[in-house]
Protein backbone atom coordinates (compact mmCIF):
# COMPACT_ATOMS: atom_id res chain seq x y z
CA UNK A 1 0.00 0.00 0.00
CA UNK A 2 1.10 3.30 -0.98
CA UNK A 3 1.35 6.31 1.00
CA UNK A 4 -0.91 7.87 -1.85
CA UNK A 5 -3.30 5.35 -1.52
CA UNK A 6 -3.69 5.69 2.48
CA UNK A 7 -3.31 9.25 2.59
CA UNK A 8 -6.27 11.78 2.20
CA UNK A 9 -6.21 14.53 0.01
CA UNK A 10 -7.06 17.83 1.13
CA UNK A 11 -7.46 21.10 -1.12
CA UNK A 12 -5.49 23.28 1.54
CA UNK A 13 -2.31 20.93 1.64
CA UNK A 14 -3.28 20.44 5.51
CA UNK A 15 -1.94 16.07 6.39
CA UNK A 16 -3.91 13.78 8.56
CA UNK A 17 -0.97 13.72 10.53
CA UNK A 18 -1.09 9.60 10.75
CA UNK A 19 2.30 8.62 10.88
CA UNK A 20 0.68 4.65 11.51
CA UNK A 21 3.59 3.57 9.02
CA UNK A 22 1.47 0.10 8.61
CA UNK A 23 2.84 -1.94 5.32
CA UNK A 24 1.51 -4.74 4.05
CA UNK A 25 4.79 -6.40 3.13
CA UNK A 26 4.22 -10.07 3.19
CA UNK A 27 4.29 -12.47 6.49
CA UNK A 28 7.82 -10.64 7.40
CA UNK A 29 5.71 -7.29 7.74
CA UNK A 30 2.72 -8.74 9.33
CA UNK A 31 4.95 -10.59 12.25
CA UNK A 32 6.68 -7.17 12.54
CA UNK A 33 3.17 -5.82 13.31
CA UNK A 34 2.60 -8.33 15.64
CA UNK A 35 5.34 -7.54 17.68
CA UNK A 36 4.34 -3.87 17.78
CA UNK A 37 0.64 -3.35 18.45
CA UNK A 38 -1.33 -0.98 16.83
CA UNK A 39 -2.23 2.40 18.49
CA UNK A 40 -5.73 2.76 20.10
CA UNK A 41 -5.01 6.48 20.45
CA UNK A 42 -8.21 8.81 19.82
CA UNK A 43 -6.59 10.71 17.47
CA UNK A 44 -5.73 7.80 15.55
CA UNK A 45 -9.52 6.52 14.72
CA UNK A 46 -10.73 9.56 13.77
CA UNK A 47 -8.91 11.38 10.46
CA UNK A 48 -10.15 14.12 8.87
CA UNK A 49 -11.80 12.18 6.09
CA UNK A 50 -13.19 9.74 8.82
CA UNK A 51 -14.88 12.99 10.21
CA UNK A 52 -15.73 14.22 7.39
CA UNK A 53 -17.47 11.25 6.19
CA UNK A 54 -20.65 9.00 7.32
CA UNK A 55 -19.45 6.33 5.76
CA UNK A 56 -16.17 6.34 7.52
CA UNK A 57 -18.26 6.14 10.93
CA UNK A 58 -20.51 3.82 9.62
CA UNK A 59 -17.18 1.41 9.02
CA UNK A 60 -16.37 1.71 12.98
CA UNK A 61 -19.56 0.70 13.27
CA UNK A 62 -20.09 -2.37 10.84
CA UNK A 63 -16.84 -3.50 12.32
CA UNK A 64 -18.33 -3.10 15.49
CA UNK A 65 -20.93 -5.80 14.49
CA UNK A 66 -18.21 -8.12 12.89
CA UNK A 67 -16.32 -8.09 15.78
CA UNK A 68 -19.11 -8.43 17.75
CA UNK A 69 -20.51 -11.75 16.23
CA UNK A 70 -17.07 -13.17 16.12
CA UNK A 71 -16.97 -12.93 19.93
CA UNK A 72 -19.93 -14.04 20.56
CA UNK A 73 -19.61 -17.44 18.31
CA UNK A 74 -16.08 -17.80 19.86
CA UNK A 75 -17.63 -17.28 23.28
CA UNK A 76 -20.30 -20.03 22.97
CA UNK A 77 -17.14 -22.53 22.09
CA UNK A 78 -15.04 -21.04 25.34
CA UNK A 79 -18.31 -22.12 27.34
CA UNK A 80 -18.67 -25.60 25.80
CA UNK A 81 -15.16 -26.76 25.54
CA UNK A 82 -13.35 -24.83 28.48
CA UNK A 83 -10.16 -23.62 26.10
CA UNK A 84 -8.49 -21.23 27.55
CA UNK A 85 -6.59 -20.04 24.27
CA UNK A 86 -9.51 -19.38 22.68
CA UNK A 87 -11.01 -17.25 25.61
CA UNK A 88 -7.76 -15.11 25.45
CA UNK A 89 -8.90 -14.63 21.49
CA UNK A 90 -12.48 -14.21 22.31
CA UNK A 91 -11.18 -11.90 25.10
CA UNK A 92 -8.72 -9.91 23.01
CA UNK A 93 -11.30 -9.74 19.67
CA UNK A 94 -14.48 -8.33 22.63
CA UNK A 95 -11.57 -5.70 23.72
CA UNK A 96 -11.37 -4.48 19.74
CA UNK A 97 -14.60 -4.19 19.34
CA UNK A 98 -15.52 -2.93 21.92
CA UNK A 99 -13.53 0.00 22.31
CA UNK A 100 -15.63 1.56 18.83
CA UNK A 101 -18.21 2.01 21.44
CA UNK A 102 -16.84 4.93 23.57
CA UNK A 103 -14.58 6.42 20.58
CA UNK A 104 -18.35 6.81 18.44
CA UNK A 105 -19.70 8.00 21.86
CA UNK A 106 -16.90 10.67 22.27
CA UNK A 107 -17.07 11.64 18.73
CA UNK A 108 -20.63 12.49 18.68
CA UNK A 109 -20.34 14.47 21.62
CA UNK A 110 -16.47 16.19 20.61
CA UNK A 111 -19.20 17.47 17.72
CA UNK A 112 -21.33 19.92 20.41
CA UNK A 113 -20.29 23.72 20.14
CA UNK A 114 -18.35 25.38 22.83
CA UNK A 115 -20.67 26.72 25.73
CA UNK A 116 -19.78 29.27 28.28
CA UNK A 117 -18.74 26.56 30.76
CA UNK A 118 -16.90 24.22 28.27
CA UNK A 119 -15.17 27.19 26.43
CA UNK A 120 -12.99 24.67 24.21
CA UNK A 121 -15.66 22.62 23.34
CA UNK A 122 -16.01 18.77 24.19
CA UNK A 123 -13.35 17.39 22.15
CA UNK A 124 -11.57 15.74 25.54
CA UNK A 125 -13.99 13.43 25.56
CA UNK A 126 -11.70 11.48 23.10
CA UNK A 127 -9.40 11.25 26.04
CA UNK A 128 -11.94 9.56 28.33
CA UNK A 129 -12.70 7.56 25.77
CA UNK A 130 -8.92 6.29 25.53
CA UNK A 131 -9.05 6.14 29.33
CA UNK A 132 -12.30 3.39 29.17
CA UNK A 133 -10.21 1.44 26.22
CA UNK A 134 -7.09 1.12 28.38
CA UNK A 135 -9.56 0.01 31.82
CA UNK A 136 -11.37 -2.21 28.91
CA UNK A 137 -7.79 -3.80 27.79
CA UNK A 138 -6.60 -4.21 31.24
CA UNK A 139 -9.39 -6.16 32.15
CA UNK A 140 -9.32 -8.38 29.24
CA UNK A 141 -5.52 -9.38 30.21
CA UNK A 142 -6.00 -9.95 33.73
CA UNK A 143 -9.07 -12.20 32.81
CA UNK A 144 -6.69 -14.03 30.11
CA UNK A 145 -3.73 -14.15 32.53
CA UNK A 146 -5.82 -15.70 35.28
CA UNK A 147 -7.47 -18.24 33.45
CA UNK A 148 -4.42 -19.43 31.74
CA UNK A 149 -1.97 -19.07 35.07
CA UNK A 150 -5.65 -21.68 36.66
CA UNK A 151 -5.54 -23.91 34.37
CA UNK A 152 -1.69 -24.32 34.15
CA UNK A 153 -1.79 -25.23 37.71
CA UNK A 154 -4.84 -27.47 37.27
CA UNK A 155 -4.73 -29.33 34.29
CA UNK A 156 -7.91 -29.91 32.47
CA UNK A 157 -8.96 -31.70 29.59
CA UNK A 158 -10.01 -29.62 26.52
CA UNK A 159 -12.79 -30.88 24.66
CA UNK A 160 -14.77 -30.55 21.69
CA UNK A 161 -11.13 -29.59 19.96
CA UNK A 162 -12.96 -29.56 16.79
CA UNK A 163 -15.73 -26.91 17.68
CA UNK A 164 -12.09 -25.09 19.07
CA UNK A 165 -10.36 -25.50 15.57
CA UNK A 166 -13.62 -24.08 13.93
CA UNK A 167 -14.26 -21.04 16.35
CA UNK A 168 -10.31 -20.25 15.64
CA UNK A 169 -11.08 -20.19 11.66
CA UNK A 170 -14.38 -18.02 12.92
CA UNK A 171 -11.71 -15.56 14.61
CA UNK A 172 -9.31 -15.62 11.49
CA UNK A 173 -12.08 -15.39 8.91
CA UNK A 174 -14.34 -12.63 11.16
CA UNK A 175 -10.67 -10.32 11.29
CA UNK A 176 -9.89 -10.53 7.91
CA UNK A 177 -13.77 -9.75 6.62
CA UNK A 178 -13.66 -6.19 8.93
CA UNK A 179 -9.87 -6.08 7.46
CA UNK A 180 -11.41 -5.73 4.02
CA UNK A 181 -14.13 -3.75 4.98
CA UNK A 182 -12.09 -0.82 6.78
CA UNK A 183 -9.49 -1.09 4.26
CA UNK A 184 -11.38 -0.81 1.01
CA UNK A 185 -13.77 2.08 2.83
CA UNK A 186 -10.46 4.03 4.13
CA UNK A 187 -8.77 3.69 0.53
CA UNK A 188 -12.48 5.07 -1.03
CA UNK A 189 -12.38 7.84 1.53
CA UNK A 190 -9.01 8.04 2.06
CA UNK A 191 -8.65 7.92 5.19
CA UNK A 192 -5.67 6.69 6.58
CA UNK A 193 -6.68 5.27 10.21
CA UNK A 194 -9.27 3.46 9.09
CA UNK A 195 -6.51 2.00 6.43
CA UNK A 196 -4.66 1.10 9.40
CA UNK A 197 -6.87 -0.17 11.93
CA UNK A 198 -8.01 -2.73 8.84
CA UNK A 199 -4.20 -3.78 8.40
CA UNK A 200 -4.42 -4.58 12.07
CA UNK A 201 -7.36 -6.45 12.34
CA UNK A 202 -5.68 -8.44 9.18
CA UNK A 203 -2.87 -9.18 11.90
CA UNK A 204 -5.18 -9.99 14.61
CA UNK A 205 -6.82 -12.54 12.40
CA UNK A 206 -3.08 -14.12 13.01
CA UNK A 207 -3.82 -14.37 16.60
CA UNK A 208 -6.81 -16.05 16.44
CA UNK A 209 -4.80 -19.14 14.06
CA UNK A 210 -2.08 -19.34 17.40
CA UNK A 211 -5.47 -21.16 19.03
CA UNK A 212 -5.08 -24.09 16.48
CA UNK A 213 -1.71 -24.58 17.74
CA UNK A 214 -3.39 -24.84 21.37
CA UNK A 215 -6.16 -27.54 19.97
CA UNK A 216 -3.58 -29.61 17.85
CA UNK A 217 -1.13 -29.75 21.24
CA UNK A 218 -4.29 -30.84 23.46
CA UNK A 219 -5.09 -33.19 20.43
CA UNK A 220 -1.43 -35.30 21.43
CA UNK A 221 -2.84 -34.85 24.57
CA UNK A 222 -0.36 -31.93 25.87
CA UNK A 223 -2.29 -31.15 28.63
CA UNK A 224 -0.17 -27.50 28.96
CA UNK A 225 -0.31 -26.21 25.64
CA UNK A 226 -3.65 -24.87 25.40
CA UNK A 227 -3.17 -22.49 28.89
CA UNK A 228 0.52 -21.59 26.95
CA UNK A 229 -1.23 -20.37 24.13
CA UNK A 230 -3.51 -18.77 26.46
CA UNK A 231 -0.59 -17.20 27.93
CA UNK A 232 1.04 -16.36 24.88
CA UNK A 233 -2.25 -14.71 23.73
CA UNK A 234 -2.41 -12.40 27.27
CA UNK A 235 1.15 -11.24 26.30
CA UNK A 236 0.29 -9.76 23.06
CA UNK A 237 -2.70 -8.28 24.79
CA UNK A 238 -0.06 -6.80 27.50
CA UNK A 239 1.69 -5.37 24.49
CA UNK A 240 -1.10 -3.54 22.96
CA UNK A 241 -1.86 -2.58 26.78
CA UNK A 242 1.15 -0.98 27.65
CA UNK A 243 1.37 1.39 24.68
CA UNK A 244 -2.63 2.04 24.63
CA UNK A 245 -1.84 3.20 28.66
CA UNK A 246 1.35 5.00 27.45
CA UNK A 247 -0.62 7.13 24.53
CA UNK A 248 -3.52 8.18 26.94
CA UNK A 249 -0.75 9.02 29.31
CA UNK A 250 0.52 11.15 27.04
CA UNK A 251 -2.55 12.27 25.96
CA UNK A 252 -3.73 13.79 29.58
CA UNK A 253 -0.27 15.05 30.23
CA UNK A 254 -0.88 17.23 26.77
CA UNK A 255 2.03 15.99 25.04
CA UNK A 256 2.59 15.94 21.27
CA UNK A 257 5.84 14.85 18.97
CA UNK A 258 8.35 17.63 19.01
CA UNK A 259 8.59 17.05 15.48
CA UNK A 260 5.41 19.43 15.58
CA UNK A 261 6.67 21.55 17.64
CA UNK A 262 9.66 22.08 15.33
CA UNK A 263 7.21 22.22 12.23
CA UNK A 264 5.33 24.95 14.06
CA UNK A 265 8.56 26.93 14.92
CA UNK A 266 9.85 26.42 11.32
CA UNK A 267 6.38 27.52 10.05
CA UNK A 268 6.77 30.49 11.89
CA UNK A 269 9.95 31.90 11.12
CA UNK A 270 9.56 31.64 7.60
CA UNK A 271 6.90 34.08 8.06
CA UNK A 272 7.13 37.34 6.65
CA UNK A 273 7.42 39.93 9.11
CA UNK A 274 8.20 37.49 12.06
CA UNK A 275 12.04 38.69 12.82
CA UNK A 276 12.28 35.24 15.79
CA UNK A 277 10.37 32.79 17.97
CA UNK A 278 9.50 32.84 21.18
CA UNK A 279 7.68 30.20 23.14
CA UNK A 280 5.37 27.49 21.42
CA UNK A 281 2.90 25.44 22.99
CA UNK A 282 0.65 22.82 21.40
CA UNK A 283 -2.26 20.79 23.18
CA UNK A 284 -4.49 18.11 21.79
CA UNK A 285 -8.14 18.54 22.34
CA UNK A 286 -9.77 16.06 20.84
CA UNK A 287 -8.15 14.67 17.71
CA UNK A 288 -7.50 18.33 16.77
CA UNK A 289 -4.41 20.27 18.14
CA UNK A 290 -4.67 24.06 19.11
CA UNK A 291 -1.15 26.37 19.39
CA UNK A 292 -0.03 29.32 21.30
CA UNK A 293 2.33 31.02 19.96
CA UNK A 294 4.88 33.94 20.31
CA UNK A 295 6.67 35.98 17.62
CA UNK A 296 9.04 38.83 17.54
CA UNK A 297 8.20 41.33 15.42
CA UNK A 298 9.98 45.10 14.59
CA UNK A 299 9.30 47.15 17.58
CA UNK A 300 8.69 49.90 14.70
CA UNK A 301 5.57 48.14 13.36
CA UNK A 302 2.23 49.62 13.56
CA UNK A 303 -0.84 47.27 15.64
CA UNK A 304 -2.02 46.53 12.48
CA UNK A 305 0.96 45.47 10.99
CA UNK A 306 1.77 43.31 13.64
CA UNK A 307 -1.62 41.94 13.50
CA UNK A 308 -1.30 41.34 9.97
CA UNK A 309 1.94 39.23 10.64
CA UNK A 310 -0.01 37.70 13.54
CA UNK A 311 -3.01 36.35 11.56
CA UNK A 312 -0.42 35.12 8.28
CA UNK A 313 1.77 33.15 10.74
CA UNK A 314 -2.10 31.48 12.74
CA UNK A 315 -2.64 30.74 8.84
CA UNK A 316 0.71 29.01 7.74
CA UNK A 317 0.37 27.21 10.56
CA UNK A 318 -3.01 26.20 10.14
CA UNK A 319 -2.00 24.96 6.42
CA UNK A 320 1.32 23.17 7.18
CA UNK A 321 0.97 21.55 10.90
CA UNK A 322 -1.43 18.44 10.68
CA UNK A 323 -4.39 18.38 11.99
CA UNK A 324 -4.25 22.04 14.08
CA UNK A 325 -7.31 23.69 13.59
CA UNK A 326 -6.86 27.18 15.14
CA UNK A 327 -3.99 28.99 17.01
CA UNK A 328 -3.41 32.25 18.91
CA UNK A 329 -0.12 33.63 17.68
CA UNK A 330 1.14 37.12 20.09
CA UNK A 331 3.28 39.46 18.70
CA UNK A 332 6.40 40.60 20.87
CA UNK A 333 8.21 44.15 19.71
CA UNK A 334 12.16 43.64 19.10
CA UNK A 335 13.96 44.62 22.62
CA UNK A 336 15.84 47.70 21.47
CA UNK A 337 17.96 49.39 24.07
CA UNK A 338 17.29 46.39 26.44
CA UNK A 339 13.85 47.35 27.30
CA UNK A 340 12.13 44.63 28.66
CA UNK A 341 8.20 45.05 27.21
CA UNK A 342 7.08 42.82 29.95
CA UNK A 343 8.31 44.04 33.01
CA UNK A 344 5.17 44.54 34.32
CA UNK A 345 4.57 40.99 34.63
CA UNK A 346 8.12 40.04 35.88
CA UNK A 347 6.53 40.55 39.75
CA UNK A 348 3.63 38.28 38.95
CA UNK A 349 6.08 35.60 37.52
CA UNK A 350 8.54 35.57 40.55
CA UNK A 351 5.59 35.31 42.93
CA UNK A 352 4.49 32.17 40.85
CA UNK A 353 8.18 30.99 41.27
CA UNK A 354 8.01 31.51 44.30
CA UNK A 355 4.92 29.81 45.47
CA UNK A 356 5.82 26.86 43.34
CA UNK A 357 8.93 26.24 45.57
CA UNK A 358 7.30 27.05 49.02
CA UNK A 359 4.61 24.66 47.66
CA UNK A 360 7.20 21.85 46.84
CA UNK A 361 9.16 22.39 50.26
CA UNK A 362 5.74 21.66 52.31
CA UNK A 363 5.01 18.61 50.28
CA UNK A 364 8.88 17.13 51.02
CA UNK A 365 8.48 17.96 54.48
CA UNK A 366 4.75 16.75 55.15
CA UNK A 367 6.02 13.68 53.10
CA UNK A 368 9.32 13.16 55.38
CA UNK A 369 7.88 14.09 59.04
CA UNK A 370 3.66 12.74 58.10
CA UNK A 371 4.02 12.89 61.69
CA UNK A 372 4.13 16.47 61.72
CA UNK A 373 2.06 16.77 58.58
CA UNK A 374 -0.46 18.82 60.57
CA UNK A 375 1.71 21.64 61.57
CA UNK A 376 3.74 21.63 58.11
CA UNK A 377 0.36 22.56 56.52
Amino acid sequence: MSQEQAGPEHGHGHGSGHGHGHRGGGWRGRVAHLLRPHSHEAADKVDPAMESSARGMRALWVSLAGLGATTLVQAVVVALSGSVALLGDTLHNAADALTAVPLGIAFLLGRRPPTRRYTYGYGRAEDLAGVVIVLTIAASSAAAAYAAIVRLLEPREVTHLGAVAAAALVGFAGNELVARHRIRVGREIGSAALVADGLHARTDGFTSLAVLAGAGGAALGWTWADPAVGLLITVAILMVLRQAAREVYRRLMDAVDPALVDLAEATLRRTPGVLDVGQVRLRWIGHRLRAECEVIVDAGSTVVEAHRVAVEAEHNLIHTVPRLTAAIVHPDPLPDDGVDHHAVLDGHRQDHRRTDRRDACTFQAAWAFPETSDTVL
